[in-house]
């Protein structure tokens, strides 16, 4: 397994990578689509779970559902900095590095975005007690970049 990044190697190597692409304009419509989405994401996910027992495979899915939001959220966050970064990684250690006042954990990230890969590219299923573990950093995190957004959306 490769040793984690730290945030400040994470980053420099996704901007020496190029991965950090400039846009020419911030798309507003583009940014409340991806909001939206992200809201059903978390919407979807919490009619799922309130059938779910302990044992049932479908954390997984309520997990990603969650992933997929505040993936998107910090998309749509970057996205008025008119950058697009399409690299999971290198997006949250932009959000991490250059929203550094939001004070969001770039461990939690890393934590989050390795188990989602395990998930999608190594077959390894993510149960109750992991998303118990991330539950509420999920939902804080969300309700501070959600909350940012809302900032730039009204300005």
């Amino acid at each position: 397994m490769p040793k984690q990044k730290t945030l400040a190697q994470a980053y420099e190597e996704c901007e020496v990578g190029g991965m950090f692409k400039d846009q020419e304009l911030v798309e507003i419509d583009k940014i409340n689509t991806i909001i939206q989405i992200s809201q059903t994401n978390i919407s979807v996910a919490e009619q799922i779970k309130k059938s779910l027992g302990k044992t049932s495979l479908e954390w997984s899915v309520v997990y990603k559902l969650y992933y997929d939001a505040i993936n998107g959220l910090a998309d749509a966050l970057v996205r008025f900095d008119k950058k697009k970064i399409p690299n999971h990684q290198c997006l949250f250690a932009y959000l991490c590095f250059k929203f550094s006042e939001l004070d969001l954990s770039w461990d939690f990230f890393e934590l989050i975005r390795t188990k989602r890969n395990g998930l999608n590219y190594y077959g390894t299923l993510i149960n109750y007690e992991d998303w118990k573990k991330a539950e509420i950093q999920f939902k804080l995190y969300i309700k501070t970049i959600k909350e940012e957004l809302n900032k730039k959306l009204t300005k």
